[in-house]
């Protein structure tokens, strides 16, 4: 009999954002796959947990895959875990996933933390229908997905590096119009954890004078036929 694949997610900042379940799921598993062991050994040892780690990243995936099959294959239940957040969002998840798939082998992803859903709440922009856009390409195919964002009628989210912020936010005016209402969050969940809010140029403006750190989300309004006339322009807020 097969065994089983569990995708744990795990905290974007604070850690007791971590769930009872995601701690027993780990406790109770053969194997670990991690993104970078020595980022979640920290969590591990936190939490007590003692199970054996294997690393599993964007450039080892490809040749651990027959490996990992082989153990679940073999009756072992392995569970996933990403840096932070929870895997297959921007992170390493999708490849085992699908090879899971074809063996017929369980896999259960439990609900947990992922950064872009604080963020688009926090935003106040509309969030009944939105599309996650993950990283930007940094060169081929950059100007394409920028063009089509443009029109993109739902509320947009985007991951980005706080090195990349005030270029992709100039990019983003220029493409969308400098007065598309936007927010970038950043080290969401924890000690510094803020939400600027305005338009495009705005922001862009701001962070080119103020630098950011941290991990980063933009999330940017939809285009509509007719602009609503912005409201408290003159207000740039952060909290």
């Amino acid at each position: 009999m097969s065994g089983k694949l569990f995708i744990v997610p795990t905290p974007v900042g604070n850690l007791e954002d971590m769930t009872p379940r995601a701690i027993s799921t780990l406790k109770e598993s053969s194997l670990i796959l991690a993104e970078d062991t020595r980022t979640s050994s920290i969590i591990m040892r936190h939490f007590g947990i003692n199970t054996p780690m294997s690393s599993h990243h964007k450039f080892n995936e490809h040749d651990t895959l027959e490996p990992i099959i082989s153990r679940l294959l073999s009756g072992e239940t392995i569970s996933l875990v990403s840096d932070a957040g929870t895997p297959g969002i921007s992170d390493p998840g999708f490849l085992i996933v699908r090879e899971c798939r074809r063996h017929d082998i369980e896999v259960e992803t439990l609900p947990g933390a992922t950064a872009f859903v604080p963020a688009l709440i926090n935003s106040g922009l509309p969030c009944d229908r939105f599309c996650f856009e993950g990283f930007l390409p940094l060169k081929k195919g950059r100007a394409t997905r920028l063009a089509e964002l443009a029109t993109e009628p739902r509320t947009f989210i985007i991951y980005e590096s706080p090195l990349r912020l005030v270029r992709t936010l100039s990019q983003l005016a220029e493409v969308c119009g400098n007065d598309r209402e936007a927010s970038v969050s950043r080290e969401i969940s924890k000690i510094h954890d803020t939400t600027c809010r305005g338009t495009l140029k705005e922001l862009a403006e701001y962070f080119s004078k103020n630098n950011p750190r941290g991990e980063i989300v933009i999330v940017v309004s939809g285009c509509r036929n007719t602009v609503d006339k912005p409201r408290h322009r003159n207000k740039f807020k952060e909290e």
